[in-house]
C-alpha cells in the first residue's frame, strides 16, 4: 500500500467506541471528540459512508452526545467483540479504504484495524483523533498498526487529501471546520 492515496468515492469513516464511559479517562478526549466531529462533517459533504462501533453501550453508554448531529446518518453496530469489523451488522458499503478514530487505540481500534488489514481494506490513522487511557499504549498501538500497514495521519491531512484540489465544490466548507 505503500504511496495509496485516499479516494472519496473508495473510503468510509469509521468512529470506534467514543462513549460517554471514557469521557473522564481518556487524556484529550474532548479534543478528540472535536476531531472527530470535523472528520464526520467533512465525510458528509464528501458523501463517505461512516461507520460507528459502540462496546457494550449498555454499561459503557452510548456515543457521546456532542456527535450526535454529525453521526445522525451513520450506521452504528453495538458490539462486545473487541474488533468493529466483527461486531453484527458492520459494513464498508463497498468501499476498500477506511478513515479510523476512536478510542481506545491499543484495544478496540488496533483489532478492527488489524481485521481490516486483514481483508485488504486499505486504512489511514486519524492519529489526531486516537486515544487510550495511557499514552505509551495509543504511541505503542499507532506504531504497530502502522508496521501492519495502516497509513498515519492527521485529521486535516486527511481532510484535504480528500478534497484533491481546492476547487473542490466543498473546499471551503471543509477548509472552514479545520481553521
Amino acid at each position: 500500500m505503500n504511496g495509496a492515496r485516499l479516494e472519496a468515492d473508495r473510503a468510509a469513516l469509521l468512529v470506534v467506541d467514543i462513549q460517554e464511559a471514557f469521557r473522564g479517562v481518556i487524556p484529550d478526549a474532548e479534543a478528540i471528540t472535536a476531531r472527530t466531529q470535523i472528520l464526520a462533517r467533512a465525510a458528509t459533504l464528501l458523501e463517505l459512508p461512516i461507520i460507528v462501533s459502540e462496546q457494550y453501550p449498555k454499561g459503557l453508554g452510548k456515543t457521546v452526545s456532542e456527535l450526535d448531529d454529525v453521526l445522525a446518518g451513520a450506521l452504528v453496530v453495538e458490539k462486545t467483540t473487541f474488533s468493529a469489523a466483527h461486531a453484527p451488522g458492520f459494513s464498508l458499503s463497498g468501499r476498500d479504504q477506511v478513515i479510523v478514530c476512536g478510542i481506545e487505540t491499543h484495544i478496540c481500534v488496533a483489532q478492527s484495524v488489524l481485521d481490516l488489514l486483514a481483508t485488504d481494506v486499505e486504512v489511514w490513522l486519524a492519529c489526531d483523533a486516537l486515544g487510550s487511557r495511557a499514552a505509551d499504549d495509543r504511541a505503542l498501538a499507532i506504531q504497530r498498526l502502522s508496521l501492519a500497514g495502516a497509513v498515519p495521519s492527521s485529521t486535516e491531512s486527511i481532510c484535504f487529501e480528500l478534497l484533491k484540489d481546492a476547487k473542490n465544490p466543498h473546499f471551503k466548507e471543509i477548509q472552514g471546520l479545520i481553521k
